[in-house]
């Protein structure tokens, strides 16, 4: 295979080039070389998987559903679920068995595997254009350029080619800031803080890793504030002493999918199509699920020797049908952040304290709550919010 991706006659060197070597991108390269397609990843850093943007949580579920088994050295701690924790500290867990990541191993082991099978990853590479006339002609900010019968776009929250096609417009994005950090204290579950004076529009976190470590952050709309917040929820949290290894973070989409994933010779997977869960902005899990739903169109769309838009909307139709209501989440988070500190900790305080199994007894109880003395909650978009907890879910690709 040409390293330049050079037509042979009139033969393609490649079937497919992908943007980006996160998740996204990393899964459909494995999956697109496993059905036999000559696939080249092109990735912006000088590493896969770094540097890190996320929290690094992976459920079980979501492990399953790819038919994975981890090595163990990308499993930095097994946990056994998610506590969500509201002002005046009432708590409601979704007990749900999952993995934090070493998220950097985790990606380069999806890589190797796809390398493993025939596909080519070059790193450094920087995508600066995208032409097509009949096939895909990538150039790159170094001078180097690339072609291919299909792009696979999963440039993560850059989305490349919305923005150099004109193909969507910008998806609304908070931030993700967080430390990593040494000595704090855990019980294995992953803490999810609703603290609307720390994080408005958004929520803070301790997810702990192996060795003492936990990654301590939060996500909101208000960027320019974002770490003197996370200052202030490690101060309140008694942590002001503990070590920070390290600060990262990125910007994350939060609007739900863009209007378009799929055009002419076109498919868009993980954070470049808007996939992520509103709520809680969990992306992995969609990230991989998409790469696999883009390869098995790709496939066959290649085969047929059509990769006109018509050909690949299959894309679309596989997504929808797979992923959650996307508009019932939004509508959800909305409300959500609507509530105010005390609204908020009535509802963790009727809530019930384990989410993943609720009685008919226990929904009873719950409902006459509510009606009996909380009423107000109702206009204010109670069942919204309680669907979106529902949909962050591991089983509706929350984690």
């Amino acid at each position: 295979m040409s390293p330049l991706g050079l037509t042979r006659g009139n033969h393609m060197a490649y079937d497919i080039i992908i943007i980006g070597a996160g998740p996204a991108g990393c899964s459909s390269a494995l999956h697109a070389a496993r059905e036999g397609l000559r696939v080249l990843v092109l990735e912006e850093h000088p590493a896969i998987g770094e540097p890190v943007h996320c929290g690094e949580c992976f459920s079980k579920l979501a492990l399953e559903r790819m038919g994975w088994r981890l090595p163990e050295n990308v499993i930095s701690k097994r946990v056994g679920g998610v506590r969500v924790i509201f002002p005046g500290d009432e708590k409601s867990t979704l007990t749900e068995e999952g993995y934090v990541l070493e998220k950097h191993l985790f990606e380069q082991w999806i890589a190797e595997q796809a390398k493993g099978l025939g596909a080519q990853i070059i790193l450094g590479k920087k995508v600066k254009e995208t032409a097509k006339n009949g096939t895909w002609k990538i150039t790159c900010a170094d001078g180097s350029s690339f072609e291919s019968r299909l792009l696979v776009d999963a440039s993560g929250p850059a989305a490349i080619t919305s923005r150099l096609l004109n193909l969507n417009p910008r998806f609304e994005t908070v931030v993700g800031l967080q430390y990593e950090m040494k000595g704090i204290p855990d019980d294995g579950f992953l803490d999810f803080y609703l603290w609307p004076d720390l994080a408005p529009h958004g929520y803070l976190w301790m997810i702990p890793k192996s060795g003492g470590r936990a990654n301590v952050g939060l996500v909101t709309n208000q960027n320019a504030r974002a770490k003197e917040m996370l200052d202030a929820f490690v101060a309140r949290k008694g942590w002001d002493e503990k070590e920070k290894v390290k600060t990262f973070g990125g910007i994350i989409p939060s609007s739900g999918p863009v209007e378009r994933t799929y055009s002419d010779g076109l498919l868009l997977v993980g954070d470049a199509a808007g996939f992520t869960s509103p709520l809680f902005e969990g992306g992995t899990s969609l990230s991989l699920m998409s790469g696999k739903f883009a390869a098995q169109v790709a496939k066959k769309a290649l085969d047929a020797g059509d990769t006109s838009s018509s050909a690949l909307s299959e894309y679309e139709k596989l997504w929808k049908a797979e992923f959650p209501d996307y508009s019932k989440l939004v509508e959800g988070k909305k409300a959500l952040y609507n509530l105010n500190n005390e609204q908020l900790r009535v509802l963790g305080k009727i809530l019930p304290k384990e989410l993943s199994q609720i009685s008919p007894l226990e929904k009873a109880v719950f409902a006459l709550k509510v009606l009996a003395f909380h009423r107000d909650l109702i206009p204010r978009g109670l069942f919204s919010t309680l669907k979106a907890f529902g949909y962050s879910r591991a089983r509706n690709y929350g984690w």
